[in-house]
């Protein structure tokens, strides 16, 4: 694993008035378990607190020892405190969550309901997929993107499916495979992987897409389309096969793409994001207020 993904970021959360450590290990999220503890408990013992936790649910002990099906236990992180860097138990996301269950507190009670409820709704989305199509829609429309770029979006997301069902079923199975072929059509599409087009247009863990204009969006479809339809053309077999064909599908999107932007004296590909974009707007309305 490269350094620079291992490479652990500190942050502060805030939780009703009070602090969480947390920190960014291979990519995602990890909080300090004590931390949290000590905020829905009110306690100044936490780690006495948290074994006890251990005696009283068994099952949550068995994750916390040796993690799950894809549920990886927690872990040992260096993090920043007063004293300098320690190692500190902390947990995912997803780990935190199925703690908190385990806590019989009234502080964690809001926290629990609002898990219940969100496995009510995904539930509910399992069995009418067109709910979880306009909660995408709405959370886009919430965060200020345009109806117009939602819809696109909305778009490329059934066609990114549709290629990564095509995938899985003609021999791609790692999380790598999918990653090789995924840079191989950027690539080809746009000059860049993934991760150089994240770099370029300044993003960390972001997701590349949601930072993308129009004519990145369409240009991105026509890549991952076409590599689709020429999978099922020539029915491809084995990940040398299907890497061949992304390379194939990314060079129409990208004559395409080189097409424009002869035609227009303007480069597709470019630096600017979302979150600039709406930062700026953020600060020109603030003028305008006063």
């Amino acid at each position: 694993m490269e350094e620079k993904t291992n490479q652990a970021i500190d942050k502060i959360a805030i939780f009703q008035g009070k602090k969480v450590r947390k920190l960014i290990h291979e990519s995602e999220w990890w909080f300090v378990i004590n931390d949290v503890i000590a905020i829905l408990i009110d306690s100044q013992d936490p780690a006495q607190y948290f074994k006890r936790i251990k005696q009283r649910d068994v099952e949550l002990k068995k994750l916390l020892d040796q993690g799950g099906v894809q549920f990886v236990p927690p872990l040992f992180l260096e993090v920043n405190t007063s004293g300098g860097k320690q190692k500190m138990y902390c947990w995912h996301t997803e780990g935190i969550f199925r703690l908190v269950q385990s806590i019989p507190s009234s502080k964690a009670e809001p926290f629990k309901r609002w898990l219940a409820k969100v496995g009510f709704e995904r539930i509910k989305e399992i069995e009418d997929p067109e709910l979880a199509s306009k909660r995408t829609r709405l959370l886009y429309k919430l965060k200020g993107y345009s109806a117009d770029w939602v819809e696109k979006r909305m778009r490329g997301i059934i066609i990114r499916e549709e290629l990564t069902d095509e995938w899985q079923k003609r021999g791609a199975e790692m999380r790598k495979d999918f990653e090789i072929l995924t840079a191989e059509i950027s690539k080809a599409t746009f000059g860049l992987t993934p991760s150089e087009y994240k770099e370029k247009k300044g993003l960390k863990r972001e997701n590349l897409r949601d930072h993308m204009d129009d004519f990145e969006l369409i240009f991105t479809m026509l890549g991952e389309r076409s590599t689709t339809e020429i999978h099922r053309v020539e029915d491809s077999k084995g990940v040398p096969k299907l890497q061949s064909d992304a390379k194939r599908g990314g060079k129409i999107a990208g004559g395409a793409r080189k097409a424009l932007e002869k035609e227009t004296g303007r480069k597709v590909v470019t630096g600017r994001n979302f979150l600039e974009e709406n930062k700026k707007l953020l600060i020109s309305n603030k003028k305008r207020q006063k």
